[in-house]
Formats: C-alpha cells, structure tokens, sequence
C-alpha cells in the first residue's frame, strides 16, 4: 500500500525540516517505530516450559508483535530532473508508485522496515512525500491521516493525536480465528491472469459527476456510480482483450470499505489499524448501469483481495488536508494498493477539485487498462485520463 503527494514550489518545503517534522510526528506513532517480529519467533521468545505448558505459550504468542529496538521506518532521498509541473503532465501510473519506495518482506521480517518514507525533489525545488506500509500495520485512511498529522507538525500545529487502542477490537481468544469459508470459495472464482498490470487515473470534475449520477437512481453515493460503472467498462474491456469474448453477465465485485462508522460502536476516525469491510456484490451485468449500481451495497463479508475485481472506497478519507505550508495543498495526492492482480484493482478517491469531484485509480491487466482509457462510456461524462499508460504500452 503507498500513499504520497507532491507539494509546488510555492510551499517553501525543505528536505531537513521534513525530516524533522517526521522524527517529531513519530513520537505520537509507537506502533510504527518498531519492527516486525513473526509468530515463531514471539512464542520463542516468549519463554515456557516444554510439553503440554510450551504448546499452551506458543499459541498465545500466534500474532505478529512490534518490537521497539529498532528502527520501524526508513527514509529514501530521490531527486527527479524534471519540475513538478513536467512531470504532472507526462507520468505514467508506474511512473507515479515510484514516488514511493517498498521492498517485499525478506526471509527474516525483524531486519526488514515495514515503513518508508520517500523524498524525492524536483528541478524546480518542489517536493514529493511518499508512504509505504503493509496492511499489516495499517490501511489507507489510517496512512492519509498520519500524512496530515506529519504536515501539521511540519507546521508547528497540534497533529491530531491517534486513536491506537481498541477493546472492542481486543482479541477475545489465543486461538487465531478459523478461517471463512467463504475465503476459500473466493480464492477459486478467478484464476489469476498472471500477466503483466498497468495502471490510470480518471478525474471525475464535479460536473462529470453530476453527469454520472443523473443516469442512476436517485440518492445512489458518488461511490456506488463510480464502481457500477467501473465495474460494467472493465468487464467488457477484459472480454474484448479475451478474443473478443463475451462477457459473462452475472459477475462478482469485491467492495473494500471502511468499517470505522459502520460499527455498534463507532470508532474515531483517527483509530490507527486495518479497518476495512471486504463485501461481495453479484449483479447482471447486462441490466445496464442504473441496475448494478444498486447492487453496490455488498453482501457477505470477506477477508482479502482479488482475485476478482475490487472496487475501493477512499473518497471519505482528507487526502488533500496535508497542508506542510499553511494555505498550500498538496498539486497531487494519491493512494494505490501494490500487488494487484487478477481481474485488478479500482479505487474512489477525492479530487483535488474538491466539492463532488472524483478522482478513480485503476491498476488492470494492460490490455484491460488501454482499452478503458478510451472507453467511450467512460469517458462520456467529461472524466480525463491522467496518469495513463504510454502510448507505446497500449494495445492495438
């Protein structure tokens, strides 16, 4: 998962104050300082007697754990030749994740840093902020808001302080939970393409939003349009790139949602942790846009990505809010979920026109994303693609 903006020129942004203002804001973040230390290696150091006492100690200590003796997060200095502005009107999506570095979990996880933080500097002395972690730590509304409380400390402001204790969420047993059996009939329902991915950014202006929901039924969320539509386009795109295919018409979506107000007992919203809702949604894809849009709800929870495709919702979260330079907004914001395969990726998220408008990142197969980023239904209702695949890279 990586999340990161680019703030211009004009918000007097310098490399060593950031890094300042990071150490300060981290102190308010204990969980993420530490490293990873993986089930075995807790329950061996956790001690106990052999026999039937070891096995009782052991299954206690089945979570990962932080370990505060080490560093958790890792910074990268990166420079680019062009200036903001260039590099705004010529990147590519994959262009774009490389604003903010990752490495994979290694053989031993205690020496690996599950978070870092990339600084990459333009010509023109403007700054690009990326964030990687794994949902193991967190999930993107948790990173956005540890980007705006890292601004407001840049700032000299109070961050707002996180929420990182839940009982409601405490574990109720040592034992770790069965597994759904719904997970397992998920895993099965789309073999994974295993082919290469590229991706693309849609903005959505306000009044391409209205255009949107003027098709579907009255009272459907920006959200729900936006992943029917999604949902119908990349469907039909994946047939097409199939041979000319048809399309199967009764398909499933996954939904990734944020759980934090969906509870008995809502959680703040600054709660520090993974809190997403994966739900599956099944519609006719051949009712037209109106009707699977109403199918968008969700249905029966589940536990991870893909396979098939899955549609985001990340349009709640403040991705514009990190304000390092008071006054000054981010030029760009974005947030993207790595690894994506199968069927691919589509995610919600705020524009930077604010208001209603949507910005819709998309991470498919590369045939899938080149035939979507000149999708006439699409692109009727005024979104422009940005971020898009090169043109060398797209199908004929």
């Amino acid at each position: 998962m990586a999340g990161g903006m680019a703030t211009g020129p004009g918000s007097r942004v310098t490399r060593e104050p950031l890094k300042e203002s990071l150490s300060d804001v981290l102190s308010q973040y204990p969980a993420m300082t530490g490293r990873l230390k993986g089930p075995a290696a807790a329950a061996a150091g956790g001690g106990g007697e052999g026999g039937e006492g070891g096995g009782a100690t052991a299954a206690v200590h089945h979570g990962w754990i932080v370990k505060c003796n080490d560093a958790g997060v890792r910074t990268v200095d990166a420079t680019a030749a062009a200036t903001l502005d260039e590099w705004l009107a010529t990147a590519s999506g994959e262009e774009e994740m490389d604003l903010a570095y990752f490495e994979p979990m290694g053989p031993d996880p205690y020496i690996w840093s599950p978070f870092y933080v990339q600084l990459t500097e333009f010509a023109d002395k403007s700054y690009a902020l990326g964030l990687s972690c794994t949902h193991l730590h967190n999930d993107p509304t948790a990173a956005v808001l540890f980007l705006n409380a890292w601004a407001a400390a840049h700032r000299r402001d109070s961050p707002y302080p996180p929420f990182l204790h839940s009982p409601a969420l405490a574990a109720k047993s040592a034992a770790p939970p069965p597994e759904h059996p719904l997970l397992a009939a998920k895993s099965r329902g789309s073999p994974d393409t295993g082919g290469e991915m590229s991706s693309a950014t849609f903005r959505f202006s306000a009044a391409a939003m209205r255009a949107l929901l003027s098709a579907v039924e009255p009272g459907t969320t920006p959200f729900a349009a936006l992943a029917a539509l999604f949902w119908l386009r990349v469907a039909a795109a994946a047939a097409d790139a199939a041979a000319g295919g048809g399309a199967a018409q009764e398909r499933d979506l996954t939904l990734a949602l944020d759980f934090r107000k969906r509870m008995q007992a809502p959680l703040p919203t600054g709660y520090y942790g993974t809190a997403v809702h994966f739900a599956t949604a099944r519609a006719d894809l051949s009712s037209g846009l109106a009707s699977v849009s109403a199918a968008a709800a969700g249905g029966e929870p589940f536990q991870m990505y893909g396979p098939e495709l899955t549609c985001m919702a990340l349009d709640h979260v403040p991705l514009y809010g990190a304000e390092f330079a008071a006054g000054a907004a981010p030029a760009r914001a974005a947030c993207r979920v790595g690894g994506a395969s199968g069927e691919g990726l589509v995610i919600v998220l705020p524009s930077a026109e604010g208001e209603s408008a949507r910005d819709v990142a998309v991470t498919l197969p590369a045939a899938v994303t080149a035939r979507i980023c000149r999708d006439g239904e699409v692109l009727r209702y005024g979104a422009d693609v940005v971020f898009g695949p090169k043109v060398d890279t797209q199908a004929s």
